[in-house]
């Protein structure tokens, strides 16, 4: 995971049209998206919005020039989470349907409703064109840059201060553990080592996640007396700066979101 934190970073400083689009932009058009597809009210309709928005994200996954297989992965790593509440539905009877027909038993009288398949599978499409928009914004824009986009935006001070404050150290603090892990690996500690006794094993992890604890805690108060001998107060904000858009930003704005809006709105309509 603390390599993914990495790659996915890195990723983001790469160059290309849709890298060096403003953060704003693409923050509005990945937002857009998802509003898009989750906002459709429930009928196979989102197949086809779905569909649209997914080719939609394919071209600019494109012109990011980043390889299909970090989408991969990257789909891979957060698919599971969903899945497993997707997967749930096809054995619950959902309010959308009056009339359930079994496709299956299993047992212990536990039954496979073939319109709960088809709820599971609009929810499922839901997911992957949400994600992929997150996908697509997280490995094309910085960290930093994203949060100056949402200052500029109008997010309050006082949720951007601590935003920031988290994307400075949370590279920090994986660097932390990456010695810790290294100091583990040197020392011949798998915990995946089936040799080693199972509570000797349990033990050295419970003292590793204390010793990450004990060593964020001393990181958090140096830091604290860092910021207050820099003149961090209460009324203390982060100086985000103005930045004007581009008329080729403007444009390209402009024409995604009249693709998302007019693509929902022509599905929806179209009997």
């Amino acid at each position: 995971m603390i390599d993914d934190l990495y790659s996915i970073e890195k990723s983001a400083y790469r160059d290309s049209v849709i890298h060096r689009l403003d953060a704003r932009v693409k923050l509005l058009v990945a937002l857009a998206g998802i509003v898009a597809i989750v906002a459709m009210p429930y009928s196979t309709k989102i197949y086809e919005l779905g569909a649209v928005l997914f080719a939609f994200f394919l071209v600019l996954w494109a012109c990011s020039r980043l390889s299909p297989a970090v989408y991969l992965r990257r789909l891979a790593l957060i698919l599971p989470f969903g899945i497993f509440l997707i997967g749930f539905q096809v054995f619950v009877k959902n309010p959308y349907y009056e009339v359930f027909h079994p496709v299956t038993t299993l047992p212990f009288g536990i039954e496979i409703y073939a319109e709960s398949v088809e709820f599971a599978s609009i929810l499922l499409v839901k997911f992957i064109v949400s994600i992929s928009f997150i996908i697509l914004l997280s490995s094309t824009t910085k960290m930093q840059d994203l949060l100056e986009a949402s200052g500029r935006l109008g997010l309050p001070r006082e949720f951007t201060l601590p935003l920031g404050m988290m994307i400075r150290y949370i590279f920090v603090f994986a660097d932390m553990f990456s010695k810790i892990r290294s100091a583990m690996a040197t020392r011949c500690f798998d915990p995946l080592d089936r040799t080693l006794p199972y509570r000797y094993r349990l033990r050295q992890l419970g003292y590793t996640v204390g010793m990450i604890f004990i060593r964020s805690y001393e990181q958090g108060e140096r830091t604290y007396t860092s910021m207050l001998c820099r003149g961090y107060g209460a009324n203390a904000c982060l100086h985000i700066g103005k930045k004007p858009l581009s008329a080729g930003e403007v444009s390209f704005f402009a024409g995604a979101l009249t693709l998302i809006a007019l693509s929902a709105v022509l599905i929806y309509l179209h009997p």
